[in-house]
């Protein structure tokens, strides 16, 4: 691998990693193998997220299918792959199949540029373990995950029904809405690093890892992912309280398994990229960086324990969290996530101007910067907030609605109540008649109706 030359300010020479030596079957045995690992891991996640939430529900959770309940993933898998395929007569029949496997193979892609580890020595070959690497390769990650959305859509539209196209065009709104957040939050990332390149990102966190400085930037971009990869409380374009199964609704067998697949290689693809930026890559913590822990195959165990850390928060979250309602995760994503990852951006911006082109020191800039974030707070809270105008009080007791005021059937909501029937308005009309009483307004009863 070329030399990573430091400058005296410690900013790292734009280069990458070294392939000269590769030849085409080492290539091929590097794509052979990001595609078994990640098939492989997907089994495994499947596993361990049952697992993880059944012991935070105390419950076993798989305990028949093998030792630990192993197996089980790969019962649900064969499951899959023998069970009826039922294709919908009124779909489009060639989107309806093309659009898992758009899901699957651009999830299949990330993984090209993630760096598992340093440069070995393969068959007598010297070559990183990294299908390959080049100066925008994270823009590379960021296309690939836009893509993979026309599955998603593509899917839901040719089904021809209305949940599969309601679950489609929810994916479109979300993945533009946390794309942009998550993007944003990267780019202070590059603005330390002087680099797009994964290989490069990862030598430049030799001395401190980038989540540290970048605390901000690392938690938007751990929302983001969330939200990019449809998971608990963000899977609104699958959510079953209002779309059954969403995009997938009229997909069965191997077409299902295939959407199943791509979301959960996302998860993993999310989470490299998370070890990548934030996380040092496939350098181990407390380990000087001349160890031999940090040499050879060794850096691969240290990149799969990060790796799996973010697994384990994706699957914490699940069981954590409930489901956010549609407008509510809307909001986070445009008025939230998208302006502070902005705003973090200029900061950072302005952090690194003043430590080249000044003579300020890191300490001084840091200090000034902390006090212009202070003094906006400050204003932000002086400034007082717009009352909202006072409507007229409503009446004591419970609110009478029309389900019907706005065209379609609407149950009440707590605190409201359904007009009585013609027929209770009669029987009470009656009663009072047959007692001698006149009653001005009759008496609202709230009906009950069974679910």
């Amino acid at each position: 691998m070329r030399h990573l030359l430091f400058a005296e300010s410690g900013a790292v020479a734009p280069v990458t990693a070294d392939f000269s030596d590769d030849t085409w079957w080492i290539w091929v045995i590097k794509a052979v193998g990001i595609i078994v690992f990640l098939l492989t891991s997907v089994l495994i996640a499947i596993w361990f997220e049952r697992k993880v939430v059944a012991r935070m529900q105390v419950r076993p959770g798989p305990n028949v299918h093998g030792p630990f309940g192993l197996l089980q993933s790969l019962a649900d898998a064969m499951k899959l792959l023998v069970k009826e395929d039922v294709t919908v007569k009124a779909a489009d029949k060639l989107v309806y199949i093309v659009a898992p496997m758009i899901a699957v193979f651009c999830s299949l892609l990330t993984f090209a540029v993630i760096p598992l580890g340093p440069a070995v020595d393969m068959f007598g070959h010297i070559t990183p373990l990294q299908l390959t690497d080049f100066p925008v390769a994270v823009l590379y990650i960021l296309a690939c995950a836009s893509v993979g959305v026309y599955g998603i859509v593509l899917g839901g539209w040719s089904s021809n029904s209305t949940y599969p196209l309601l679950g489609g065009v929810r994916s479109t709104a979300q993945v533009i809405s946390y794309e942009l957040a998550m993007g944003l939050s990267l780019v202070s990332v590059f603005i330390l690093a002087g680099s797009m390149s994964t290989s490069q990102i990862v030598s430049s966190q030799t001395q401190v890892w980038w989540f540290l400085p970048l605390l901000p930037a690392f938690v938007i971009y751990i929302i983001s992912m969330v939200g990019e990869t449809n998971r608990l409380p963000f899977d609104l374009p699958e959510a079953e309280g209002e779309l059954v199964s969403g995009y997938m609704t009229e997909y069965s067998s191997m077409k299902f398994a295939w959407f199943f697949l791509a979301e959960y290689i996302n998860m993993l693809n999310v989470s490299a990229v998370a070890t990548t930026l934030f996380f040092g890559g496939w350098r181990a913590p407390f380990i000087p960086a001349d160890s031999f822990l940090q040499t050879g195959w060794w850096p691969v165990l240290w990149f799969l324990a990060k790796l799996w850390f973010f697994m384990f928060l994706f699957v914490w979250i699940r069981g954590s969290v409930l489901r956010f309602r549609y407008d509510q995760f809307m909001r986070l994503g445009w008025k939230v996530l998208i302006p502070a990852a902005l705003v973090w951006v200029v900061c950072v911006a302005v952090v690194q101007g003043v430590r080249q082109f000044s003579g300020l020191d890191l300490r001084t800039t840091l200090f000034v910067l902390a006090g212009v974030v202070l003094l906006g707070l400050l204003v932000s809270f002086a400034i007082p907030e717009k009352k909202k105008p006072v409507g007229p009080k409503r009446p004591p007791g419970p609110e009478v609605i029309d389900p019907f005021a706005g065209g379609y059937p609407v149950p009440p909501l707590p605190g409201q109540v359904l007009p009585p029937s013609p027929r209770k308005q009669r029987q009470t009309a009656s009663a009072a008649s047959s007692s001698g009483s006149s009653t001005d307004v009759p008496q609202v009863t709230q009906e009950v109706h069974g679910g």
